[in-house]
């Protein structure tokens, strides 16, 4: 069964306990957390203090995916918040392998995040340092977005890599994930699914995880 992250970036900020409450009582797995800066993306979202208060609630991993340039800067702060796994994007990150060291370092795990433009075969000399690749299968920076199709096969090339490496890397799917496309998704070869408004707009969020949880068995 899929790893479930549903993305804080669509819940209600007003109500943000709730949702927490919401996510901890349902059957996903972790949290799937969107830092943005305003500059490697054309958006501004949360930062620390934001995920630290979350923290004190949350009961489940927190997937931390950075959308900002100079990453390597936060990656001390960012571990202090709390986040259990840290991405950056392959766009942002000059020294790559650096930045992956310095992560595990202080006791996260790994991910790299990559736009729906970069070719997959970059990983290649990476992928063994790499515990989760954050695929993004719209452009970053918004919630809401259309799924873009050519991700099926990005998915099936990025598995081959993994394979052909003996690498223990997960793929995850991060951006028009639905009922309606996660099981094609799941089949292609990803292992976790990020869906924010999938989730959070729905009419019963609890019963939208369950049925995400369940895709492709």
């Amino acid at each position: 069964m899929p790893i479930i992250a549903p993305s804080i970036l669509s819940a209600n900020f007003l109500h943000l306990e709730k949702d927490i409450e919401l996510i901890n009582n349902s059957a996903a797995d972790w949290f799937h957390l969107d830092v943005m800066d305003g500059r490697f993306v054309p958006n501004i979202s949360f930062g620390l203090p934001v995920i630290a208060a979350m923290k004190k609630k949350a009961t489940k991993t927190f997937d931390v995916h950075l959308m900002i340039v100079e990453p390597e800067k936060y990656f001390e702060e960012f571990a202090k918040a709390g986040a259990d796994i840290l991405s950056v994007h392959y766009e942002a990150s000059i020294h790559l392998h650096r930045s992956l060291q310095a992560i595990k370092a202080l006791g996260m795990k790994a991910g790299v995040a990559i736009n729906p433009h970069t070719p997959v075969q970059l990983l290649e000399d990476v992928i063994g340092d790499v515990d989760v690749v954050c695929m993004m299968s719209v452009n970053p920076g918004f919630g809401g977005q259309k799924f873009i199709s050519k991700t099926i096969d990005r998915i099936r090339r990025l598995k081959e890599i993994i394979a052909r490496n003996h690498a223990n890397t997960l793929i995850e799917i991060d951006g028009g994930v639905t009922l309606d496309n996660a099981e094609e998704i799941i089949a292609a070869g990803a292992d976790v699914l990020v869906a924010g408004n999938t989730v959070f707009s729905s009419p019963d969020p609890t019963e939208t995880i369950k049925k995400l949880k369940q895709a492709g068995k």
